[in-house]
């Protein structure tokens, strides 16, 4: 079990993101909102 740790990962660097995944991503975040009440945290989105 130990060769498998010990061996290198192959390296990936064509890995990009769709423009949708993007888009839907920037508006989540857009509509997301954390409201502190006390020493609670509570999350809405806002859509």
């Amino acid at each position: 079990m130990a060769k498998i740790y010990s061996n290198a990962s192959p390296k990936n660097d064509n890995l990009k993101p769709k423009d949708e995944t993007i888009s839907f991503l920037l508006n989540y975040s857009k509509a997301l909102s954390v409201i502190n009440y006390n020493k609670l945290k509570f999350e809405a989105l806002l859509n």
